[in-house]
């Protein structure tokens, strides 16, 4: 297997995470020089519908619906046991780089996001596996959730972060958490920069902007460069990954960066194997400031995201690029539960 990922984390600060794997994924990503692995809402219907790994899917799915009356209930803990096939791969790293890597996480469902219920199933999934991360959404209910779940002693990952606003409010809180516990748990924040690209690429083809491809292409990076700048500066201890990775570039320019890369197997993380490029550190390199001022006077969202001040903390969760994530996981979710209940009739 070629190495690209290995010598990208020998020769820079970049680390390589694996995004929704199956078990057979997991055992190749690990070979490849995955450290840690992100799964979303999304892993219960790609399993499902996976060759190689349904069947072994739909027959621990069958057999908790056999068990759990309630639907939702019954989808929590199969992706619960599903996700914690996958930490079991990974503890060997966890166990072996004394848990600095290793971790899995795990995002309960998208149809419920209240600090109540975060909180609720953050706790089971902490006694489930060592090496279970909760990933919680950075919306104003999320890092109330968040702040809760630190201060209990899980180890989180902030996730649908796409602008600085939420970056730096989640990294205050984790500063809190680091200042008065002994030994605060890891956490890090996920900056979907893929996701956020998407949403403006949408928006053009819409005609509701008006913007230069180049432009537009750099956007999500262009967040993601400052806020590391901010994290640096002030000196937060949280750890960066960049995620919702939509195109090779969103590894590559993220290169050099202290920070990691989740990107799926298929598509990606493959292809980027096969390339088997040069190790080239890209991400220190100062976005164009004609790009800059592009995106801040023609893009809105742009705008929102990368001024400190663009989002109100109850406005997070109707940001536009946040909404598209969700809608994505939210999607999944009902499509799985609708086939649960369709499996149900007949068992």
């Amino acid at each position: 297997m070629a190495d690209y990922f290995k010598r990208v984390e020998a020769k820079t600060a970049t680390r390589f995470w694996i995004n929704n794997v199956t078990k057979g994924q997991a055992h190749l990503a690990i070979e490849a020089g995955a450290r840690n692995c992100t799964q979303n809402p999304t892993y219960p219907w790609k399993m499902l519908n996976n060759e190689e790994e349904g069947e072994e899917a739909k027959a621990l799915l069958d057999r908790i619906l056999r068990e759990e009356p309630d639907n939702e209930t019954a989808l929590m803990k199969f992706q619960l046991e599903m996700i914690a096939g996958i930490a079991g791969i990974f503890e060997p790293v966890y166990r072996e780089s004394n848990g600095r890597d290793g971790w899995v996480t795990i995002q309960s469902s998208p149809l419920h996001e209240t600090k109540e219920f975060i909180v609720e199933w953050g706790k089971r999934y902490r006694e489930k596996a060592p090496n279970l991360m909760v990933k919680i959404p950075a919306t104003e209910s999320g890092i109330a959730g968040i702040e809760e779940l630190l201060h209990s002693g899980c180890a989180v990952l902030a996730t649908e972060v796409m602008s600085i606003a939420q970056l730096i409010d989640v990294c205050e809180v984790y500063e809190k958490a680091y200042r008065t516990m002994e030994r605060p748990p890891a956490a890090a924040l996920a900056h979907i920069a893929g996701i956020f690209d998407e949403e403006l690429a949408a928006q053009a083809k819409e005609g509701k902007i008006h913007a230069d491809p180049d432009s537009l292409w750099q956007a999500g990076i262009a967040v993601a460069k400052k806020g590391r700048r901010i994290m640096d500066q002030r000196k937060y201890h949280m750890g960066l990954v960049s995620g919702g990775a939509r195109g090779l570039h969103h590894f590559t320019e993220m290169v050099g960066a202290d920070a990691a890369v989740t990107i799926n197997w298929e598509g990606t993380a493959d292809k980027l194997l096969m390339r088997d490029g040069i190790v080239i550190d890209r991400f220190y390199g100062e976005t164009s400031p004609d790009v800059l001022e592009e995106l801040l006077e023609q893009v809105p969202d742009f705008r929102r995201a990368y001024e400190r001040k663009g989002l109100k903390p109850e406005e997070y969760e109707s940001f536009a690029p946040v909404v598209r994530f969700r809608n994505s996981f939210e999607s999944a979710w009902k499509k799985t539960l609708e086939d649960m209940e369709q499996r149900r009739t007949e068992l």
